[in-house]
Protein backbone atom coordinates (compact mmCIF):
# COMPACT_ATOMS: atom_id res chain seq x y z
CA UNK A 1 0.00 0.00 0.00
CA UNK A 2 1.32 3.48 -0.78
CA UNK A 3 1.11 6.29 1.74
CA UNK A 4 -1.27 9.15 1.00
CA UNK A 5 -0.31 12.72 1.77
CA UNK A 6 -1.62 14.27 4.97
CA UNK A 7 -0.60 16.08 8.14
CA UNK A 8 -0.45 15.01 11.77
CA UNK A 9 -0.03 17.92 14.17
CA UNK A 10 1.59 17.08 17.51
CA UNK A 11 0.47 19.94 19.72
CA UNK A 12 0.85 21.19 23.28
CA UNK A 13 2.57 23.82 25.35
CA UNK A 14 6.29 24.41 25.12
CA UNK A 15 8.06 21.63 27.01
CA UNK A 16 5.27 19.08 26.58
CA UNK A 17 7.39 16.80 24.38
CA UNK A 18 6.01 17.78 20.95
CA UNK A 19 9.32 17.56 19.14
CA UNK A 20 10.27 14.22 20.68
CA UNK A 21 6.94 12.59 19.77
CA UNK A 22 6.72 14.25 16.36
CA UNK A 23 10.22 13.09 15.35
CA UNK A 24 9.52 9.54 16.50
CA UNK A 25 6.17 9.47 14.73
CA UNK A 26 7.68 10.85 11.51
CA UNK A 27 10.27 8.06 11.56
CA UNK A 28 7.73 5.31 12.31
CA UNK A 29 4.78 6.40 10.18
CA UNK A 30 6.85 7.44 7.93
CA UNK A 31 6.59 11.16 7.13
CA UNK A 32 8.55 14.40 6.92
CA UNK A 33 9.16 16.03 10.30
CA UNK A 34 8.64 19.79 10.61
CA UNK A 35 9.03 21.97 13.69
CA UNK A 36 6.75 25.01 13.75
CA UNK A 37 9.43 26.85 15.74
CA UNK A 38 11.47 26.99 12.52
CA UNK A 39 8.75 29.18 10.97
CA UNK A 40 9.01 31.90 13.67
CA UNK A 41 10.67 35.14 12.64
CA UNK A 42 13.92 36.15 14.33
CA UNK A 43 12.01 38.98 16.01
CA UNK A 44 9.43 36.57 17.47
CA UNK A 45 12.15 34.27 18.81
CA UNK A 46 13.96 37.25 20.34
CA UNK A 47 10.75 38.45 21.97
CA UNK A 48 10.08 35.04 23.52
CA UNK A 49 13.72 34.67 24.60
CA UNK A 50 13.36 37.97 26.46
CA UNK A 51 10.44 36.51 28.42
CA UNK A 52 7.62 38.20 26.50
CA UNK A 53 4.90 35.99 25.06
CA UNK A 54 3.67 36.51 21.52
CA UNK A 55 0.27 38.04 20.91
CA UNK A 56 -2.28 36.44 18.60
CA UNK A 57 -1.59 39.21 16.10
CA UNK A 58 2.10 38.27 16.13
CA UNK A 59 1.28 34.58 15.69
CA UNK A 60 -0.97 35.10 12.62
CA UNK A 61 1.82 35.41 9.99
CA UNK A 62 3.63 32.46 11.61
CA UNK A 63 0.56 30.26 11.20
CA UNK A 64 0.12 31.51 7.61
CA UNK A 65 3.72 30.50 6.77
CA UNK A 66 3.14 27.06 8.24
CA UNK A 67 -0.11 26.56 6.30
CA UNK A 68 1.52 27.62 3.01
CA UNK A 69 4.41 25.21 3.53
CA UNK A 70 2.09 22.33 4.46
CA UNK A 71 -0.10 22.95 1.42
CA UNK A 72 2.94 22.90 -0.83
CA UNK A 73 4.27 19.67 0.69
CA UNK A 74 0.95 17.82 0.65
CA UNK A 75 0.30 18.94 -2.94
CA UNK A 76 3.65 17.31 -3.74
CA UNK A 77 2.52 14.04 -2.15
CA UNK A 78 4.27 14.31 1.22
CA UNK A 79 3.02 13.13 4.57
CA UNK A 80 4.07 15.50 7.34
CA UNK A 81 4.27 15.37 11.12
CA UNK A 82 4.32 18.91 12.50
CA UNK A 83 5.37 19.84 16.04
CA UNK A 84 3.17 22.90 16.64
CA UNK A 85 1.93 24.48 19.87
CA UNK A 86 -1.61 24.98 18.55
CA UNK A 87 -2.53 26.78 21.75
CA UNK A 88 -5.41 28.75 20.28
CA UNK A 89 -8.41 27.19 18.60
CA UNK A 90 -8.25 29.86 15.87
CA UNK A 91 -4.78 28.57 14.93
CA UNK A 92 -5.99 24.98 14.82
CA UNK A 93 -8.99 26.15 12.79
CA UNK A 94 -6.67 27.95 10.37
CA UNK A 95 -4.90 24.63 9.77
CA UNK A 96 -8.26 22.90 9.34
CA UNK A 97 -9.40 25.56 6.85
CA UNK A 98 -6.35 24.79 4.69
CA UNK A 99 -8.22 21.88 3.13
CA UNK A 100 -5.49 19.43 4.10
CA UNK A 101 -6.23 15.98 5.52
CA UNK A 102 -5.05 16.34 9.10
CA UNK A 103 -5.50 15.40 12.70
CA UNK A 104 -4.08 16.54 16.01
CA UNK A 105 -2.30 14.66 18.79
CA UNK A 106 -2.50 16.75 21.98
CA UNK A 107 0.20 16.25 24.61
CA UNK A 108 -1.76 16.83 27.77
CA UNK A 109 -0.27 17.31 31.23
CA UNK A 110 0.41 19.67 34.10
CA UNK A 111 2.46 22.81 34.71
CA UNK A 112 4.88 21.22 37.18
CA UNK A 113 6.09 18.62 34.68
CA UNK A 114 6.38 21.19 31.89
CA UNK A 115 8.23 23.67 34.12
CA UNK A 116 10.74 20.97 35.14
CA UNK A 117 11.32 20.02 31.49
CA UNK A 118 11.76 23.62 30.35
CA UNK A 119 14.20 24.33 33.17
CA UNK A 120 16.26 21.28 32.13
CA UNK A 121 16.50 22.30 28.46
CA UNK A 122 19.59 23.85 26.97
CA UNK A 123 19.90 25.90 23.79
CA UNK A 124 16.22 26.75 23.44
CA UNK A 125 14.83 30.25 23.19
CA UNK A 126 11.72 29.59 25.32
CA UNK A 127 12.46 30.46 28.98
CA UNK A 128 10.75 28.84 31.94
CA UNK A 129 9.23 32.24 32.73
CA UNK A 130 6.80 31.71 29.83
CA UNK A 131 5.37 28.38 31.04
CA UNK A 132 2.46 30.10 32.78
CA UNK A 133 1.67 32.15 29.68
CA UNK A 134 1.63 28.97 27.60
CA UNK A 135 -0.99 27.42 29.87
CA UNK A 136 -2.93 30.70 29.99
CA UNK A 137 -3.03 30.82 26.17
CA UNK A 138 -4.01 27.15 25.78
CA UNK A 139 -7.62 26.68 24.71
CA UNK A 140 -8.29 23.05 25.62
CA UNK A 141 -8.85 21.09 22.39
CA UNK A 142 -10.22 17.90 23.91
CA UNK A 143 -13.79 18.57 22.71
CA UNK A 144 -12.61 18.89 19.08
CA UNK A 145 -13.38 15.72 17.10
CA UNK A 146 -10.03 15.51 15.29
CA UNK A 147 -7.93 15.82 18.47
CA UNK A 148 -6.53 12.74 20.19
CA UNK A 149 -5.10 13.33 23.71
CA UNK A 150 -1.76 11.76 24.66
CA UNK A 151 -0.61 11.98 28.32
CA UNK A 152 2.71 13.83 28.41
CA UNK A 153 3.88 11.99 31.51
CA UNK A 154 3.98 8.67 29.67
CA UNK A 155 7.26 7.31 28.35
CA UNK A 156 8.02 8.34 24.76
CA UNK A 157 7.65 4.72 23.55
CA UNK A 158 4.15 4.51 25.06
CA UNK A 159 3.21 7.86 23.51
CA UNK A 160 4.45 6.66 20.13
CA UNK A 161 2.46 3.45 20.44
CA UNK A 162 -0.70 5.45 21.22
CA UNK A 163 -0.02 7.79 18.30
CA UNK A 164 0.55 4.93 15.86
CA UNK A 165 -2.63 3.21 17.00
CA UNK A 166 -4.49 6.45 16.30
CA UNK A 167 -2.87 6.64 12.86
CA UNK A 168 -4.55 3.38 11.81
CA UNK A 169 -7.59 5.38 10.75
CA UNK A 170 -5.60 8.06 8.94
CA UNK A 171 -5.43 7.92 5.12
CA UNK A 172 -2.86 5.48 3.72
Amino acid sequence: MTARAGVVVVMGVSGSGKTTLARALADAWPATFLDADDFHSAAAKARMASGQPLTDRMRAPWVARIVADLQHRVAGGERVVLAFSGLRRRHRDRLRASGLPLRFLFLQGDRALVAARVLARRDHYMPAALVDSQFAALEDPCDETDVFPVPMEEAPAVQLSRALANMETFPR
